[in-house]
């Protein structure tokens, strides 16, 4: 998932939602990934070399 989460925020809150169990949690967290791909889409990647 980080390939996709490139920001050191989003990638706090992406942990803090997986420790999270039940429907909603699982509905939030997939509602926070959509958004944060769309966002980050055009970031590069912290995680590759330049």
């Amino acid at each position: 998932m980080h390939r996709w989460i490139k920001t050191d925020c989003g990638r706090a809150k992406y942990a803090e939602l997986t420790a999270r169990s039940g429907g909603m949690a699982r509905l939030r967290l997939l509602w926070f990934v959509t958004i944060a791909v769309l966002r980050d889409w055009h970031l590069p990647n912290p995680d590759q070399p330049s």
